[in-house]
């Protein structure tokens, strides 16, 4: 990830300064009136892993920079889309009464915690409104991505790699599936791309029937074909209501899906009590009457999609920064915190419904309530499970883009905060009019659905290390970028506010950015060795672990561990250099022992070494002196 823009990193990058555009500059004019006091002298900042440091503190249109302008000092770059939360802490008054300055502690996104010391009152009161101001932005047109311009030309454009018609191009050959545009214009769903792929031999008409028997028009999309045959589906609850209502289109939508199988199976990711509240709202459980061939299994996650998981992240990261308490107090309030337990659940119910598709194999439809949340979770991590595509680089981005960005995860909702925030204020519900939702429901709509996923992904990496083509660098890179970037993959709640935003035109995609050589090579994992067996990972207490790398980063270093894995990739690289040259020499050997017989089966003569050809000879030394050597080098 380029560090430069969020990073108490190295100075003197020139990386954002080249980037100064026209229209990056001509933009800038538009954030004048909230900027109340552009530059402040003498600011000292605190912030983790790093001393103080003294420096003139600037605020622009997208950045807070700290520098000392001193030779080799680092230097701040922080994103304002990082700022979570500002708190203002003003010191005691003198003697006189006059208070002089004070401390703005700002909590970042990215899990930091930053303190600037200022020395004026009024250069405290005005950088703190003008940070409010400029973190609360109501014009998401004003944000970074729509100002950033990369410096190389990226050598494919992201938005267009994982469209459908190449993503699904071996499963459009057969005769089972077809490409529609009923949702074009999103008139069938809002949250749904214009492209999607549906059952050949279900007409648009039955569809769209569907769709409207179906919550927020979510009726049930493909997600996957595993090997055995079996489909798995996603969507949203029905629209069953206290009248049992039913919609022949859904029921003959998902009879088809059927196909030859006797039996599917429907995964309710809510609890019995949820489905029979939601039922006396209008929604509901599709009903035994009307589905008879498919099974019903509830599995509840009711927790993943409220509050309850952002109020367990917001524990976690409690306990993470408390560096005083003590080692018994710490492990129960790890444990009361309860997100381990959502990871051991979200891992439970995924690996169940792997089982399902490997062994029965049977269709799959999985849904919650809208199927924005604990759905998209589900289903990804059952194909990372059973799927190795998806544990390759190229894939985890596929599967993301498809399950995730594509679906309509509402990203803008969920990560317009993060765990520091916990009070609503007028400001929060300004910034959270990025979406088409009413402000009064902004706050209830903040989770951390997206990072449940990505831990989830940690623990497999963890019991599968060598099974991944990538390193947890990668899964960190993508949690940052998913609440603040340059870049616009995560902007908005939908393609249709993508659309409205001409999103793909003004902006640059994190997959052209994820896919150069330069940040391949920081993101592979040296132990990669590929491995198209199913993985299916433990999901006992003791076998989920802390994402320590993650959760606790600015309270350990971890430099030791990093400059590790690096000695680690090194001694692979060496290690396959070693591996040609083995085969190289093998194959000289074998060539020269072919030489000697040649010359034997002319005369019936035994040829000692002496009587070869001197390249002969040469070849062979050669490849006793290089067997020496390897053995040497390996041990």
């Amino acid at each position: 990830m380029n560090r430069y823009y969020n990073r108490f990193g190295p100075k003197a990058d020139q990386t954002l300064k080249v980037n100064a555009s026209v229209k990056r500059w001509c933009g800038e004019m538009e954030f004048v009136e909230l900027i109340l006091v552009p530059k402040v002298d003498s600011v000292v900042l605190r912030a983790p892993h790093h001393g103080d440091l003294c420096g003139t503190l600037c605020i622009t249109g997208h950045h807070l920079i700290l520098s000392s302008r001193h030779q080799n000092q680092p230097e701040l770059w922080l994103m304002h889309q990082n700022i979570d939360l500002i708190e203002r802490k003003e010191n005691k008054p003198t003697s006189g009464g006059v208070a002089q300055g004070g401390s703005l502690v700002l909590k970042c996104k990215d899990l930091r915690i930053l303190h600037l010391d200022i020395g004026s009152s009024t250069d405290l009161s005005k950088v703190y409104q003008s940070l409010e101001n400029l973190t609360n932005l109501n014009n998401p047109r004003l944000l970074y991505p729509f100002f950033y311009k990369p410096i190389c030309q990226s050598l494919e454009d992201g938005y267009n790699i994982f469209r459908p018609e190449s993503e699904y191009s071996k499963l459009l050959s057969t005769d089972e599936w077809r490409l529609s545009w009923v949702n074009k214009g999103y008139t069938v769903c809002l949250s749904y791309p214009q492209v999607l792929i549906v059952p050949k031999h279900i007409d648009d008409e039955c569809i769209a029937g569907s769709a409207a028997f179906r919550k927020g028009g979510r009726f049930p999309i493909f997600s996957y074909r595993h090997e055995t045959g079996a489909v798995l589906m996603r969507c949203s609850q029905p629209l069953v209501g206290p009248q049992n209502k039913r919609s022949k289109s859904d029921e003959k939508l998902l009879n088809y899906i059927l196909g030859s199988n006797s039996k599917g199976l429907i995964f309710d990711l809510r609890s019995a009590n949820l489905v029979a509240l939601q039922k006396g709202k209008g929604g509901g459980m599709e009903s035994d009457s009307y589905y008879p061939k498919w099974r019903k299994v509830n599995r509840p996650m009711d927790k993943i999609s409220n509050l309850q998981l952002l109020e367990s992240f917001t524990k976690l990261m409690e306990v993470c920064n408390d560096k005083d308490i003590s080692c018994d107090k710490w492990l129960s309030k790890l444990e009361s915190c309860g997100w381990l337990s959502h990871i051991m659940n979200t891992l439970n119910t995924a690996c169940t419904i792997a089982q399902c598709l490997d062994n029965e194999p049977s269709p799959v439809l999985v849904h919650g309530s809208k199927g924005m949340d604990a759905t998209l979770v589900v289903c990804s991590l059952v194909q990372v499970i059973i799927n190795p595509d998806c544990r390759t680089v190229r894939g985890i981005q596929a599967l993301i883009e498809r399950e995730w960005v594509q679906a309509g995860h509402p990203f803008a909702d969920r990560h317009v905060h993060s765990c520091y925030y916990t009070t609503p204020t007028s400001n929060s519900l300004r910034k959270a009019s990025f979406s088409s939702s009413s402000s009064n429901q902004a706050l209830p709509g903040v989770s951390p659905t997206f990072l449940l996923f990505l831990d989830c992904m940690h623990q497999l990496l963890e019991q599968f290390p060598c099974s991944f083509e990538f390193t947890q660098n990668l899964l960190i890179t993508l949690f940052e970028h998913s609440y603040y970037s340059q870049y616009g993959t995560f902007l908005g709640n939908c393609e249709r506010e993508r659309d409205e935003l001409d999103l793909f035109k003004q902006t640059t995609s994190l997959w052209s950015y994820l896919n150069t050589p330069e940040v391949m090579e920081s993101i592979i994992s040296p132990l990669y060795e590929p491995n198209q067996g199913i993985i299916w990972p433990s999901v006992a207490p003791m076998s989920l672990v802390l994402w320590e790398e993650l959760y606790l980063r600015w309270v350990i270093d971890f430099t030791e561990q990093k400059l590790v894995l690096q000695r680690i990739s090194k001694i692979r690289e060496k290690d396959k250099e070693l591996r040609s040259k083995a085969m190289r020499l093998r194959k000289q050997l074998r060539d020269l022992v072919k030489e000697i017989k040649e010359l034997e089966s002319k005369d019936n003569t035994q040829y000692p070494c002496a009587m070869l050809t001197a390249p002969a000879q040469d070849g062979i030394q050669a490849i006793v002196d290089a067997a020496e050597a390897l053995s040497i080098e390996k041990q």
